[in-house]
This record gives structure tokens, C-alpha cells and sequence, in this order.
């Protein structure tokens, strides 16, 4: 139901700009951080494994309520939500911004995550109802540019705001973003929701969100407590039982949050399995490598930023551009030659030794940047393509999902093939060393923390902690090469030929278009 059924254009333009405002700056809001985070640790101090959870949190937050957000903007309304969501967004950045510890600061930003998972949400399903046809195409297509603007940017904007005015200036930032949306874009908004929602499936969100928490942090701390270790294995297990539940829970909706009867197609998994590979050939990079200039290469938070740019300025423009060339191209055939050009890219990357010049960085980041940027465009305009527009906040939700809890999942899976990796690089000089303080070391040069992991284990060398955070990284890149060019293979044999548009249903019919 909508406030007005034709919406007027000079309107719905100000609303499209407003979301890719949120769109711009929902980027901003985890890659900034990831500058930060050594500026926070100097200044607030606090254990390196509670300063990973300043990006980890947030990005948990977000990838495990953004479905439902798109169900609560199905229910309640994209207008109330989308204002709810960026009104909680404005608040807790600047929170964010006063936090007076670590720990805190971790709250916040998991809050912050869920604000954002509603306002992106919402919003997306709002544009998507005010837009047919070749137009909603490019105005999805717009919006994924915008959070490619921000993802370029966001580090060179962190980095000059982090130098000038000190880390907070980066939430405080943020913040003005979200009052500069609420001015703009909730008051031309129309109120749409969908006519056949019937509820909250309160029980399937329930049973997701600590699905996804139990999955990370049984993740996240194998590598500090051990694999065998009881509460590692029961959070692991305790994900396993979580997702049969929430399975089962979702085949008893009548209108389920996510529906799982999209999944016998396999072109649709083969939608969804894209952005998890762009999660490990572009944002695994786009996460670790800062800390890598920052606490191995030396860099400072500027010119950080500015190493990043081949990385993501690429994600800037070649997306909308990808979005109208769709039009001739199957969009499968793109999206696979991107992801076969990304994962060449990280392939390089994972050569590229500790201490090498920074000209070394430009071409494997430029590739993997180009090759991300491919699909990045399609991926959002073929998850709505798949249902009713009027359930486009599912639609939304479900894809979010997959996109920020697959990059979420990698992040961790990464942290700990990292860990596992350092231990195994240097073998003995850990063995000697207590099974808590080898974890520790081991997480710690993991992270980049090459200070804090001497200060562990003074007796092994700095030199050698480098070189074992360079093999580290090698390993890892070939491991995120390897899944980039699996889901390029799956992509360009599943989506190669594009469907044919002869009737509505069944609902797959649109998914290469």
C-alpha cells in the first residue's frame, strides 16, 4: 500500500539521492574504521583481540539483522523503518565517537551496525517500489556505484580526518551523514510495505542471528583457545543445531523471512554465491591490508588511503557501467570474467613480500578492484529480479545477508587460517613457549601486532614474526585466489546464457537478465 501510486519524479530522485547518501556512507562505516583501529589502540589501549571487534562487531550486527530488517520494512513500512534506522544510526555514531574505552566502543558499534542494517534495508525496498524496469536497474545499479564511491574514498577520508582532527572525527562524520538523510530523504519518502505480510517471523530471525554469533565467535576464538577447546566446540556445534533449526523453522512459515524454496534453483544459488566470493578476493583484502601498511609496512593513516585507491576506486564507476552493459551481455558472463580477473589479482597480491615497494601493490590491486567491480553492479537489481516487487524487502534482506554475513564469516575464517598459518611458520619457537601465551602470539602477528607479540614472546625475533606474517598472508591469498576462481567457474556455467522473459513465473525466469 503507498501513500500515492505515481510518485512524483523531482520526489523520488531526492529519496534515491538520500539512500545513496546511506549508501555512500554505510562503506565509510567499516572500512573507516579499519584505518582506525591502530589510531583507537593508541589511544584507548586495549587488548588486540578486543580492537578486531571494532570492524567485527559492527559487520556481525549488520549481517545478521539486515534480513530482518528487510522483513520489519515489509511489515511496518520502508518510510518508519528507513527513518527509525537512519534516526538510531545518527545517535549511535556519535556515541561512537564519545566512547571512553575499547569495550564500549565495541558496543556501540555493534549497534551501529544493526541501525545501519535497517536504514539500508528499507531504504533499498523503497527506491526499488519507486522504480520499474530499465529504471530500476539503474537506479540499483546507482546505488551500488554509491557504495563503491564510499568504498573508495572511505579509506582516503578516514585517513586525512584521522590525521587532521584524531579518530573520532571519522564517527562524528558519519553522524552528519545520517542527519544530512533524515533531512533529504525522509520527508519526500512515500509509505510502502507489503500488502501480504502477515507478521514478524520472530522465532527464524531468532534462531539466524545466533546461528551467525555463534558461527563467528566459535571462529574467531578457535585459533586463541584451541579447536578442541570445549567452548570453541560447543558454539560450533551449538551453529550446526541453530541452523537445522532455523531451516525447519522457515519450511513451517506461511510467509517465512527467508524463503528457502528459492534455493532448488540453481541459478539463484549461483546469485547468491557471488558475493561471497567478492567477499574473499575484494573486502578480505580491503580489511587486512591496513593493518598490514599500518603496523608491518610502516605507513601512516593517510597514505594508507591512498594505497588503497587501485583497490577501490575501481568499484567507484565500472558497476554502473556493468549495470548497462548487462543489457547486451548476459550479466553471468560479466560477473564470471570479473571474478576470474579479481581472483588473478589476489594471486599477485599473495607474492607480494613484506617490505616490497609500494609501486609493487598498484597492478594486483587494480586487478582485483576491476574484477570485484564486474559483478558488484548486477548482483543487487538480480536479487530483487527473483521475487515479487512488493516482497522487495526480502529480496533485499536475503541478499544483504548472504553479502555482509558471507564477508563477515570470511573476516573470521581469514583471522583464523592467519593465526594458524603464523604457527605453523614458525613451528618450534612457539612450541616453547605456554599454550595461552602461543595463542596470543600467534593472534597478535596475525593482526600485524608485531610490538605487542615481542612484548608476548621476547625471546623469538622481530624478524621472524615478519617473516611469518608474510607467509601468513601468502597462504591466505592463495586460499581467497583459490574460492575467487571456484565461484568464477560455478558463475560463468550456471549464468553464461540469459533467460528468456516469457511470463512471470515461476520466479526464476529473470535471474541472468
Amino acid at each position: 500500500m503507498t501513500d500515492a501510486s505515481h510518485p512524483a519524479p523531482a520526489g523520488r530522485h531526492l529519496v534515491l539521492a538520500a539512500v545513496f547518501l546511506v549508501a555512500v556512507t554505510m562503506p565509510l562505516s567499516f572500512t573507516g574504521p579499519a584505518v582506525a583501529t591502530p589510531a583507537i589502540g593508541r589511544d584507548l589501549g586495549g587488548e588486540l583481540s578486543l580492537l578486531t571487534w571494532i570492524v567485527n562487531g559492527f559487520m556481525l550486527a549488520f549481517g545478521s539483522t539486515i534480513m530482518l530488517g528487510g522483513a520489519l520494512a515489509d511489515q511496518y513500512g520502508r518510510k518508519r523503518m528507513f527513518r527509525i534506522g537512519a534516526i538510531s544510526f545518527t545517535l549511535t555514531s556519535l556515541a561512537v565517537a564519545l566512547a571512553p574505552n575499547v569495550l564500549i566502543l565495541d558496543f556501540l558499534r555493534a549497534l551501529q551496525g544493526i541501525a545501519a542494517a535497517i536504514s539500508i534495508s528499507a531504504g533499498f525496498a523503497a527506491v526499488a517500489q519507486d522504480y520499474e524496469g530499465a529504471d530500476r536497474t539503474r537506479a540499483l545499479g546507482l546505488l551500488g556505484t554509491g557504495f563503491g564511491i564510499g568504498l573508495a574514498f572511505g579509506p582516503l577520508i578516514a585517513g586525512a580526518l584521522i590525521g587532521s582532527f584524531g579518530w573520532r572525527a571519522l564517527f562524528v562524520a558519519t553522524a552528519l551523514a545520517g542527519l544530512l538523510t533524515l533531512l533529504v530523504g525522509v520527508p519526500r519518502m512515500r509509505e510502502t510495505r507489503d500488502p501480504g505480510a502477515i507478521g514478524i517471523d520472530r522465532w527464524g530471525a531468532a534462531s539466524f542471528t545466533a546461528m551467525l554469533v555463534a558461527l563467528t565467535f566459535g571462529i574467531i576464538l578457535g585459533p586463541e583457545r584451541g579447536w578442541d577447546d570445549t567452548l570453541v566446540v560447543a558454539l560450533l556445534a551449538g551453529a550446526a543445531i541453530l541452523l537445522i533449526a532455523f531451516i525447519a523453522i522457515e519450511n513451517l512459515q506461511t510467509r517465512p523471512m527467508l524463503d528457502l524454496s528459492l534455493f532448488r534453483y540453481a541459478r539463484f544459488v549461483s546469485v547468491q554465491a557471488l558475493p561471497v566470493a567478492v567477499a574473499y578476493s575484494f573486502i578480505v583484502p580491503f580489511i587486512l591490508l591496513p593493518a598490514r601498511f599500518i603496523r608491518i609496512e610502516g605507513m601512516d593513516e593517510l597514505q594508507v588511503g591512498v594505497m588503497l585507491l587501485p583497490l577501490s576506486l575501481p568499484i567507484a564507476t565500472i558497476p554502473f557501467v556493468a549495470a548497462n552493459i548487462a543489457r547486451w551481455i548476459p550479466s553471468g558472463i560479466l560477473a564470471g570474467l570479473g571474478l576470474i580477473l579479481a581472483g588473478a589479482g589476489v594471486l599477485m597480491l599473495a607474492f607480494v613480500p613484506v617490505g616490497a615497494a609500494p609501486t609493487t601493490f598498484i597492478l594486483p590491486l587494480f586487478m582485483i578492484g576491476a574484477g570485484a567491480a564486474l559483478p558488484w553492479g548486477l548482483m543487487d537489481d538480480l536479487a530483487i529480479s527473483v521475487v515479487p516487487t512488493e516482497r522487495a524487502g526480502m529480496a533485499t534482506g536475503i541478499f544483504g545477508t548472504m553479502r555482509v554475513a558471507g564477508e563477515t564469516v570470511a573476516i573470521a575464517i581469514v583471522g583464523a587460517l592467519m593465526a594458524a598459518f603464523v604457527t605453523g611458520g614458525i613451528g618450534g619457537s612457539v612450541g616453547d613457549l605456554p599454550v595461552d601465551i602461543a595463542s596470543q602470539f600467534a593472534n597478535a602477528v596475525a593482526g600485524g601486532g608485531l610490538d605487542q607479540a615481542a612484548a608476548l614472546a621476547p625471546s623469538i625475533e622481530r624478524a621472524i614474526a615478519a617473516e611469518a606474517y608474510g607467509a601468513a598472508f601468502r597462504n591466505t591469498m592463495l586460499i581467497c585466489s583459490a574460492i575467487t576462481f571456484t565461484a568464477a567457474l560455478i558463475t560463468l556455467v550456471t549464468l553464461r546464457t540469459r533467460q528468456p522473459k516469457k511470463r512471470r513465473e515461476p520466479i526464476m525466469l529473470e535471474i541472468g537478465a
